[in-house]
C-alpha cells in the first residue's frame, strides 16, 4: 500500500487523537501584509505562526482560537497585526497577533462563508454570509473588521465567497446559489449595484470563487461541484473572460480542490487539490506538477510560489519554488515545530495550548532543537491535557450545513488511496 493510503488508515484509526479535522496537515499560507517575514498557516489542529521568515514555527491550538469543529478556510493578516478568518460558520479575529481570539456577533444567525481584503486599503474588508433558509448578504468593513454594514447585495441566496479584483478594486465578485442553481454576482461600484448570471453547467452545484486575474478584472475562475462515480463529489474549474457572464471548463481533476493562485502578471495560474498542484499558462491547459504529492495548497507571494505538502508523504509541510513549481525548497516539517506561540501569561494561547502541546509533539514526533534567539519564552508544560472527544472522520456539531471538511477529506482519501501512485520523493 502506498504511503498516503497508510496515512488514511492512520486518520481512521486515530480515535480521540485529533479533535479538529483528523490527520495533522496544513491547508493555507498567509503572510502579514507589509511584513512578509511574519507568516501564518492554517492547520487541522489550529494554526502555525512564524515571525522570522519561516525559520521557526510555533503552534496555536484550535481551542484557543475558539472555532469549534469548522476549520477556517481563509485568513487575512492585516498590516496592523490583526488576524481575521472566516470559518464557514463565524468570523473570528485576533487583535494581538494570534494570542487572544474573539467571535463577531454582527451577523446574527447567518454563517460567515467568505472573506476578502481590499488590494491597497488595509482597512477595507468584504465578508459574505450563506446560511440556507435565511436572508444573506455581502458586508463591508472600513475599519479593519471591527464593524460591518451590509451592501446592496442582500437576498435569500446562499453566498459562498467573495473576491475583489486586484487591478480594479471597485469590481467585486460573489459566488453562491439561488435555490440549487449556482450563480456569480458582480458589482462595478464597490457593492452599490449588482448584476448576476447563472452558471449553465448541467448538474453543477456549490459554486465557489477561486481567483480574479491581478491584471484583467474580467478574468476570473470559479470552482463548481458535480457528482462523480458512486455519488462522490468532484470539482471542476471554470474560467470566465467576460466578467462572469459566460464560463468554460479549464480543469477537471480526479480530486477535490483546495485553492487557486495567479501570478502577478496574470500569465500563470496554479490550482491545488487535496493531493497535487496543477499549473497552467494564460488561457492554456493545466498540467500536474511532480510535487507536492499530498496535502496541497498554493500561495504566490512576491514572485515566489509556496505550497503545502505532507510531512508524511513529502517529508515537508511547506516549500517554496522560484521556478513556478518545477522544483521546491523545503521550509518546514511538522517534526520541526518549536512549541506553542509565544504569548503573554493569561492569554488563551498560553494557557490552553501549553497544556495540549506535549500530546501533539509526541504524536507528530517533534524533535527538540537547541533553543535559538527568541526561543527562550516557550510556555512551560501545564500538565497532561484532558481527554479530547473524538473528531476523526465523524461529523462535528453544525454539520447540517454541508458535508464537513474533514469527512470530505477522509472520503476522498479513502477513494484515492487505492488508485494513486506517488511521484518519487
Amino acid at each position: 500500500m502506498i504511503r498516503y493510503g497508510l496515512a488514511c488508515l492512520a486518520v481512521l484509526g486515530a480515535g480521540d487523537t485529533w479533535a479538529h479535522g483528523g490527520f495533522a496537515e496544513t491547508h493555507s499560507f498567509t503572510p502579514r501584509r507589509g511584513h512578509p517575514e511574519q507568516q501564518w498557516m492554517g492547520f487541522t489542529q489550529g494554526a502555525l505562526v512564524s515571525r522570522d521568515g519561516g525559520e521557526r514555527w510555533r503552534w496555536v491550538c484550535a481551542e484557543a482560537m475558539g472555532y469549534g469543529g469548522w476549520m477556517p478556510e481563509r485568513f487575512v493578516w492585516r498590516a496592523d497585526g490583526a488576524l481575521l478568518a472566516a470559518t464557514g460558520t463565524a468570523l473570528i479575529s485576533s487583535r494581538d497577533e494570534g494570542c487572544t481570539w474573539s467571535t463577531a456577533s454582527d451577523f446574527g444567525e447567518a454563517w460567515v462563508t467568505g472573506l476578502a481584503a481590499h488590494p491597497t486599503d488595509d482597512a477595507v474588508l468584504y465578508l459574505s454570509t450563506g446560511r440556507p433558509g435565511t436572508t444573506n448578504a455581502l458586508h463591508r468593513s472600513e475599519d479593519g473588521g471591527r464593524t460591518w454594514r451590509p451592501t446592496a447585495l442582500r437576498r435569500e441566496a446562499v453566498f459562498s465567497d467573495v473576491r475583489v479584483a486586484p487591478s480594479a478594486p471597485r469590481r467585486l465578485y460573489v459566488s453562491g446559489a439561488v435555490g440549487y442553481a449556482p450563480y456569480v454576482f458582480r458589482s462595478d461600484d464597490a457593492g452599490e449595484t449588482w448584476r448576476e448570471w447563472p452558471l449553465a453547467l448541467e448538474g453543477a452545484y456549490d459554486a465557489k470563487l477561486l481567483a480574479v486575474s491581478p491584471v484583467r478584472p474580467d478574468v476570473l475562475w470559479v470552482r463548481v461541484s458535480l457528482l462523480g462515480p458512486a455519488g462522490m463529489p468532484r470539482h471542476v474549474v471554470l474560467r470566465s473572460d467576460d466578467g462572469g457572464q459566460t464560463f468554460g471548463s479549464v480543469l477537471d481533476p480526479d480530486d477535490l480542490l483546495v485553492n487557486m493562485e495567479v501570478s502577478q502578471d496574470g500569465r500563470t495560474a496554479w490550482v491545488a487539490t487535496y493531493n497535487h498542484v496543477y499549473r497552467g499558462g494564460e488561457g492554456g491547459a493545466f498540467t500536474r506538477l511532480a510535487l507536492p504529492a499530498g496535502n496541497a495548497c498554493v500561495a504566490h507571494v512576491a514572485g515566489a510560489l509556496y505550497a503545502c505538502g505532507s510531512t508524511w508523504a513529502n517529508d515537508w509541510e511547506l516549500a517554496r519554488s522560484a521556478d513556478e513549481g518545477t522544483t521546491w525548497t523545503p521550509l518546514l516539517s511538522l517534526r520541526e515545530l518549536r512549541g506553542v506561540h509565544e504569548c503573554p501569561a493569561g492569554t488563551p494561547v498560553r494557557d490552553l495550548c501549553s497544556a495540549r502541546w506535549p500530546q501533539l509533539a509526541e504524536q507528530l514526533g517533534v524533535t527538540s532543537p537547541t533553543p535559538g534567539p527568541g526561543d527562550a519564552g516557550t510556555p512551560p508544560d501545564a500538565g497532561s491535557p484532558p481527554p479530547v472527544k473524538s473528531g476523526g472522520c465523524g461529523s462535528p456539531p453544525g454539520s447540517e450545513r454541508q458535508t464537513p471538511w474533514v469527512l470530505l477529506g477522509c472520503l476522498s482519501c479513502l477513494a484515492l488511496s487505492g488508485r494513486r501512485r506517488r511521484a518519487p520523493t
